[in-house]
């Protein structure tokens, strides 16, 4: 992505965030992941830096507050029974600046730490390793300063050095995930507990990037040894992911003990964390691929949580006393791509008409019915139902007679084209149900739909490469923020849905309202100014109708009612610290 390139100085006024160094809970209760298309090109951004005293979470306006020590809520002795969580994992690296995935967001930050941390209100940015922060007046420098008393798990103090060496790794990778650090232009380092991050153009959510599961620090003396680099060609020079995956150099309240991809991982309790220790002693995740499988772990005591119950499947633990359900909204989408730039596929190109008659015909309330029980909400556009623009998006009506004609009209009556998607259960829906389902509501104007299951890593290929007229996919945050969202479904500069809309990575498609929406929203200081950004940049998402949300599921949360904690979190998915025994 090209952008014009500004660079900071001191002599801007400074805008102090001050934070006094205790740390609030990390208990959040809103659901999170990683985008389904895991893609080198996503974008995306974050809207927060209030205050935990109950400023506005995303004002930029200068708030202090004072957290409080990091607090587990067990009585302070170490439970060595084994937690065992059960899901389907999509892990296959532990290289925490190269994977991405949903199981990635709680083993990362439990082995792991970030910059900046999370409230419980799931807005609000709060202390991690940087005890305070300052942040400039025109968004484009950071300043951080460490907590004195952060050590990594061998022992040795958190460093500047460190959160350099992390944040231009991630950056130097360029893999999907250096979306967050890609606005970095320098960093400096003017003592070992202060880290100056300028940034090449104004971006006022680059706060909530730092807390995301993935811009991790790990200790850089350690994985220089073992193999890894923060040079500008660490896209083909670092050769460190082969020990990441059996060994872990964090300073988090977990350190790795065993990984067997597609089997389990285990972690156990940081001997050297510089807060109060985990109060389970040994955390393993194992792999269970279906929802009944993990369900089956419950009932039988084999494991203490399950990830990814579907409320259908809930059905089936009411009753057993020994098991605690809860359902809540989340943050979490299932949504159909259709892009006008690629012909291979369809009959007829997918033109504005032909995609808004393909909106029409689907029966919403029919899917979340079908495939959730009514569990789930709808959405309008591709920003979550409250996320900053959201509000005031109206859900377009099923309208089947409205989309016949809008085909007609387009010249599409016998529209036929190829639908792909992978061949996975995401928040419990069935990904080869739910095609069925699109495939009969169309069927009902006139559309045939050709099915292309494929596994996921294939159709994710399908998909960033512009293959494919039309996919079928799932996204979750990585932080609280929207500018993810329009950075990657919008289309604006360097997104995917540019790239897809106008048939490939050499011919995008961008709209002006959008991308200057997009710009606005990330050079404001004001959150009225953001949210009135994001909303119109909503709502040519909406109007465009290339990125359909189809639904957003709401969340299970399945346990053992011996089990304390067990929160959902906007940037770590899981707080596997907090998660105790109650007796």
């Amino acid at each position: 992505m090209t952008r014009g390139m500004t660079q900071g100085t001191g002599s801007r006024r400074s805008r102090r965030r001050s934070w006094v160094a205790g740390l609030m809970v990390l208990s959040v209760i809103v659901a999170a992941g990683c985008g389904g298309d895991d893609d080198d090109d996503s974008g995306a951004g974050g809207d927060t830096a209030g205050s935990a005293a109950g400023g506005d979470a995303t004002s930029g306006t200068d708030v202090a507050t004072t957290g409080t020590a990091g607090s587990t809520g067990s009585t302070g002795e170490v439970d060595t029974t084994p937690l065992v969580i059960a899901r389907n994992m999509d892990l296959t690296s532990l290289d925490p600046h190269r994977a991405v995935c949903d199981t990635c967001q709680f083993v990362f930050t439990s082995l792991y730490q970030t910059l900046v941390g999370l409230d419980t209100d799931n807005k609000t940015l709060i202390p991690n390793l940087a005890e305070s922060w300052e942040i400039n007046d025109d968004n484009t420098v950071y300043t951080f300063h460490l907590a004195p008393e952060a050590t990594f798990s061998d022992g040795s103090p958190v460093e500047a050095k460190d959160v350099e060496f992390s944040l231009l790794r991630l950056k130097n990778l360029k893999v999907s995930l250096t979306y967050l650090v890609d606005d970095i232009q320098t960093i400096d380092t003017p003592d070992d507990k202060t880290v100056v991050v300028t940034l090449g153009v104004p971006n006022a959510e680059f706060l909530n990037n730092m807390n995301a599961a993935y811009p991790v620090i790990v200790n850089s003396d350690v994985a220089i040894e073992n193999g890894a680099t923060d040079a500008d060609d660490a896209d083909t020079t670092d050769t460190a992911e082969a020990w990441f995956i059996q060994n872990s150099a964090g300073s988090g309240p977990y350190v790795l003990e065993s990984f067997s991809q597609g089997d389990e991982i285990t972690m156990t309790a940081n001997p050297s964390y510089w807060r109060d220790p985990a109060p389970i002693a040994t955390v393993t995740v194992k792999q269970a691929e279906t929802a009944a499988a993990q369900a089956q772990m419950l009932q039988t005591g084999e494991a203490d949580i399950a990830m990814q119950i579907d409320p259908i499947t809930a059905k089936t633990l009411e009753g057993v006393d020994s098991v605690t359900v809860e359902t809540i909204p989340s943050f979490n989408f299932l949504y159909i791509g259709l892009w006008p730039g690629i012909t291979s596929g369809t009959n007829h190109p997918l033109d504005d008409n032909v995609r808004k008659a393909i909106r029409m015909a689907i029966d919403y309330q029919g899917l979340t019915d079908t495939l959730l029980d009514g569990k789930g909400q709808q959405q309008p556009s591709p920003i979550p139902n409250g996320f900053p623009g959201s509000a005031g998006l109206k859900m377009p009506a099923t309208d089947v007679e409205g989309a016949k004609q809008l085909l007609e009209e387009a010249g599409a009556t016998d529209l036929t084209f190829t639908l792909g998607y992978p061949t996975i259960n995401a928040y419990g829906v069935d990904y080869s149900q739910l095609a069925q389902i699109i495939q009969q509501d169309l069927a009902k104007i006139g559309v045939t739909i050709e099915l292309d299951p494929q596994t996921f890593s294939v159709n994710v290929d399908q998909f960033r490469t512009s293959q494919l007229s039309a996919n079928l996919l799932y996204w979750a945050p990585d932080y609280y923020g929207s500018a993810q969202y329009v950075s990657y479904f919008g289309l604006v500069e360097g997104s995917r849905a540019s790239k897809n809309a106008g048939g490939g990575e050499d011919t995008p498609l961008i709209d002006p309202v959008t991308q200057e929406a997009y710009d606005a929203a990330r050079a404001s200081g004001s959150a009225e100014k953001r949210e009135e950004q994001y909303g119109i940049a909503g709502q040519q998402m909406l109007d465009q109708n290339m990125v359909i949300p189809l639904l957003s599921p709401d969340l299970v949360l399945a346990y053992q009612s011996n089990i304390d904690g067990v929160t959902y979190s906007a940037c770590c998915n899981l707080v596997v610290d907090q998660i105790h025994r109650t007796d």
